[in-house]
């Protein structure tokens, strides 16, 4: 009978274990802000904290205005939306991505002001939204530095440009990695240079389906170099980004799909 017992009560444990992860309300970073990054993302929505979203920084941060970030919310299921943030920077949202045919995954570059916890949110069907993070150590500066490519004299010539590549896979996603050219001012450098940044790229097929939306926020580094994961169709020659800045203008790219890998492109926006 105590055998019997103690083999039900070890079920039993099993069957929470997994949904420990996603119970958690308490902030586990302790930041002093939570409470104002609740309201402001998710407003009166149920919020959660879940260790199946994982977000990985660097250990060691050596650029303040180029740290790699990688939000990864694919152990979650089917994801409605992701959102990236930093609670302690002057502009705290970060990216948003609206994944539709894309697996609810990121990978970018971001200034950071100063020392700051950086969280992934994901939205759920059932309207919960999933908090993972990490603290980041790092000196600051990085949002308020001017652009680097402002001190060539032909730096708007390239505004828009893209390069890329495009890996295949033969369970029909395709992983792609590209970099944009723009400033990606935040309006804080001491140089009093407005906020200029691209703030919406659409991935599209061939046939113009959406595949995934891309919300850019000022905190984003200067020449966006992003990942994402895909579902492109197997017949379409490559992926086409449509991109669109604060001030209205719109840059189109097609970054070629191959299997395994692709050559590199580039294309004027406009």
């Amino acid at each position: 009978m105590k055998r019997h017992l103690k083999l039900a009560i070890a079920a039993l444990v099993a069957v929470a274990a997994p949904l420990a992860t996603a119970v958690a309300t308490e902030d586990p970073l302790r930041s002093v802000v939570w409470a104002d990054m609740k309201e402001q993302f998710f407003g009166a929505a149920p919020v959660v904290f879940d260790e199946r979203i994982k977000v990985v920084v660097p250990r060691i941060v050596e650029n303040q205005a180029q740290v790699p970030i990688t939000a990864d919310a694919r152990a979650l299921g089917a994801v409605q939306k992701l959102v990236i943030f930093a609670d302690l920077n002057p502009i705290q949202h970060v990216a948003t991505v609206v994944p539709k045919k894309a697996s609810p995954y990121i990978a970018l570059l971001m200034k950071v002001e100063q020392a700051t916890p950086v969280r992934a949110a994901a939205l759920l069907d059932d309207g919960t939204w999933h908090v993972g993070g990490v603290y980041l150590d790092a000196a600051g500066g990085g949002c308020s530095a001017p652009a680097l490519a402002r001190k060539d004299a032909d730096w708007s010539d390239t505004v828009g440009h893209a390069q890329g590549r495009l890996w295949r896979d033969i369970d029909g996603s395709a992983r792609v990695r590209f970099r944009l050219r723009h400033p990606m001012d935040t309006g804080l450098a001491r140089d009093n240079t407005p906020a200029f940044f691209i703030e919406r790229l659409d991935m599209r097929s061939a046939d113009g389906q959406s595949l995934a939306e891309v919300e850019l926020r000022e905190p984003v580094s200067e020449d966006p170099t992003i990942t994402m994961v895909v579902r492109l169709p197997a017949k379409d020659p490559g992926l086409t980004i449509i991109g669109r800045d604060n001030n209205g203008t719109v840059y189109q790219s097609v970054i070629p799909a191959g299997w395994k890998q692709s050559g590199a492109g580039a294309q004027d926006g406009g």
